[in-house]
């Protein structure tokens, strides 16, 4: 069974050792996702949805580069700093996933790697062809 790896090739893969995402099989596994730019800005500073929004874009792209779509994914892990906002956050994943419906959670956690993220998100995916 082959390994597919996929680097944004930020400093912090490398200092904690980790990949974005990885295929093994047909199975992917997507790392917790926060709203930052390939130059190292956040996106929708002090707006939970529009990180959310921006996540879920980019874990769209990561699962294409794994030859994968949103309707593979079968598990989503939502983390948010302050659970006022999981109707916000919850909005903007139904526009994603209401008719794909994976299982979820939806989480509040006391911090995340920054002050100025919000959310974090986490997607398993399971890629089954009718070949």
């Amino acid at each position: 069974m082959q390994k597919q790896r996929i680097s944004t090739g930020t400093v912090w893969e490398e200092k904690v050792g980790y990949s974005r995402a990885i295929r093994i099989g047909n199975q992917i596994e997507i790392s917790g996702t926060v709203a930052v730019n390939e130059s190292n800005e956040v996106v929708g500073k002090r707006d939970a949805a529009a990180q959310a929004q921006y996540i879920f874009q980019k874990i769209e792209q990561i699962l294409a580069e794994l030859g994968a779509t949103l309707a593979d994914v079968i598990r989503t892990r939502m983390y948010v700093r302050d659970i006022a906002n999981w109707e916000a956050v919850g909005r903007v994943h139904g526009d994603y996933f209401r008719s794909i419906k994976p299982a979820t959670s939806l989480v509040e956690v006391s911090a995340l790697i920054g002050p100025e993220y919000l959310v974090e998100v986490e997607v398993s995916a399971l890629v089954i062809r009718d070949e």
